[in-house]
């Protein structure tokens, strides 16, 4: 059976961008747009970041005004409180308030993928990820075979549910990460579904429930416990599977300030680009749908490629619901690379959810073992999404800091995009939904593939390294006086005071992102493309993310769907769902299936 499962479109809130400069904080500028609604609820959970780490006159000033002090956050300088939202303007007067913002809801965004990516060559450099540890902060980590002795440490952050993976997503990132194999080694099977980094240890750090839903104060604080276990577990890696919609700038958002400062203590932070590329409200075609945290420029962003069950790049795709750039607000270049993420095998959380609720992922016994029975397999399932691509590129950062241990994150960020695969991709691909009738048209730019296909093998041989002092943080772009648009300038980045790519590279000999681009050798005039039209893309007069919200009651599309209050819905006959000119509470995720071979 080749049925497949990832995260449909989050709700998302109303917010208005002209130009790639958000309106946001128009009333109070301390306040973000989504706490200046008028469908507050009249008590809330908030973010409050301080300009100055705060102090017990900080949280007097919230108590003072009926506030509870719920949590504080010492590496963002920021606190979880649950205050009334009539007391927030008040709140923020204060003269160390720098930002106040939701405590926003979070969610989850091997054989074959393996060779594509060349993880199989990682055996000839004898590395396998052994002494780094990586975080993989989902819905937990099951102790089943495969990931036995693995899980080096657990810590539950969700007081809505228990320790343990409920939800099932977590397990199978952890199991394409580090798997072992053993309930598929032996005589009696012919495939073995291994990680791409064995060795690796664990690092549980469990923010999502059951249905897969979180909080942004729940994984920010999985992050700041990552940081302070870093010297005691090795933590040179976090995974985050996960998101949410970009609100506002990544410089005021409390989870991109969190995942920032992880990177700047030397941890290599690796995010999910989101499953939106399907998304085109106003022809925008799907950009501009990076959730956060990818939306950071400091972060390594990875998308989502369909392997075609083969072990070839030459018949790959990028997939049609891969999130692509540039950001909201701030218009970074994103993804930064791809790999792949088109049902991929890996480990099955006994009594999950998704399993549960969704029984046809299940891994058939006679795809893997030497029987002819079609029964379910009790330990394995098949699983897509940009949250599947998420975990072999961290997998493949350890193997590159097991071989080169002090290696920095940008060094890290650095060689993979050199070294990705810029070669293997077609001009243009589509694909048509048989349920909907919908074609997909994708093109292979910087902001659908970034700066291309993971590559493990060249990776682990490019002895390429970023300048000391110098950022690899993904660049940003602006329009330039000609109405196109061109790269923010900066000395101090990778890809910064010169041509990006061309005849004239910023980094060595090659190209970081390749020929086959949205400009450079062939530039596309801004009046011709669909992506540069100022009245019609992400940044202009009709955005993803506008006045009337992208995705409603109803998820855009998909033969079967279960929406947030968990009864099903009818097939969506457009591409976009019902709408609501209100803001939109997130609650737990929706999940789509879709019928085998969709990408």
């Amino acid at each position: 059976m080749r049925s497949q499962l990832f995260g449909a479109p989050f709700l998302a809130v109303a917010i208005s961008i002209c130009l790639g400069t958000a309106a946001w904080g128009a009333g109070n500028p301390k306040l973000s747009a989504d706490l200046q609604g008028a469908s507050l609820a009249a008590d809330l959970d908030v973010i409050i970041r301080y300009k100055q780490t705060p102090t017990s006159e900080d949280d007097l000033n919230v108590t003072g005004k009926g506030g509870v002090v719920k949590s504080k956050f010492s590496t963002i300088k920021s606190g979880l409180y649950h205050v009334s939202s009539d007391s927030l303007s008040a709140i923020a007067n204060s003269a160390n308030v720098a930002y106040i913002s939701p405590d926003r809801p979070v969610q989850a965004s091997t054989d074959q993928a393996d060779a594509t990516i060349g993880a199989n060559l990682a055996s000839s450099y004898n590395v396998d990820g052994t002494g780094i540890g990586i975080a993989v902060i989902d819905s937990g980590i099951a102790n089943v075979a495969d990931l036995q002795g693995k899980i080096a440490y657990s810590q539950l952050f969700n007081t809505n549910t228990t320790l343990g993976d409920r939800y099932g997503h977590g397990t199978h990132v952890a199991g394409i990460i580090a798997g072992s194999g053993k309930d598929s080694t032996g005589s009696q099977y012919f495939r073995t579904f291994h990680g791409v980094a064995e060795g690796a240890s664990l690092i549980d750090l469990q923010v999502l429930d059951q249905n897969g839903a979180g909080t942004d104060s729940f994984t920010i604080a999985a992050i700041e416990q990552a940081i302070a276990l870093k010297a005691q577990y090795n933590i040179r890696v976090i995974n985050l599977s996960l998101g949410r919609p970009v609100y506002e700038s990544y410089t005021v958002d409390p989870l991109c300030q969190a995942v920032e400062q992880a990177w700047k203590a030397g941890i290599t932070v690796v995010v999910a680009a989101g499953n939106y590329g399907r998304a085109n409200p106003t022809t925008t075609f799907g950009y501009g749908t990076i959730t956060a945290p990818g939306n950071d420029p400091y972060v390594i962003t990875v998308g989502a490629m369909n392997d075609m069950g083969t072990p070839s790049l030459t018949d790959d795709v990028i997939t049609t619901y891969s999130s692509k750039g540039p950001t909201l607000f701030d218009m970074v270049a994103k993804p930064d690379l791809v790999s792949p993420g088109n049902l991929i095998d890996s480990l099955e959380a006994p009594n999950s959810t998704l399993f549960a609720d969704y029984p046809q992922v299940d891994i058939a016994m006679n795809l893997y073992m030497n029987t002819n029975s079609a029964t379910a397999s009790a330990n394995y399932i098949q699983l897509s999404g940009t949250s599947m691509a998420t975990p072999f590129v961290s997998a493949t950062v350890a193997l590159m800091l097991q071989q080169h241990p002090t290696l920095t994150p940008d060094q890290i960020k650095g060689r993979l995009m050199k070294s990705a695969d810029k070669t293997t991709f077609p001009t243009t691909s589509t694909y048509t939904d048989p349920t909907t009738g919908i074609t997909y048209r994708e093109r292979y730019d910087i902001f659908t593939i970034g700066a291309g296909y993971l590559n493990v093998g060249n990776a682990l041989y490019s002895t390429d390294l970023v300048p000391a002092g110098v950022s690899a943080m993904s660049p940003a772009l602006v329009f330039n006086s000609k109405g196109s648009l061109a790269f923010v300038n900066a000395t101090n980045v990778v890809w910064g005071a010169n041509v990006v790519w061309g005849a004239n590279v910023v980094w060595g000999a090659n190209v970081v992102w390749g020929a086959n681009v949205v400009w450079g050798a062939g530039l596309i005039a801004a009046a011709n493309d669909l992506l540069l039209q100022a009245n019609n893309v992400v940044w202009g007069a009709n955005v993803v993310w506008g006045a009337n919200v992208v995705w409603g009651a109803n998820v855009v599309w998909g033969a079967t769907v279960i929406i947030t209050d968990g009864s099903k819905a009818a097939s969506s006959s457009s591409a976009s769902g019902s709408s609501s000119s209100a803001p939109t509470t997130i609650g737990p995720p929706s999940v789509l299936v879709l019928a085998g071979g969709d990408q």
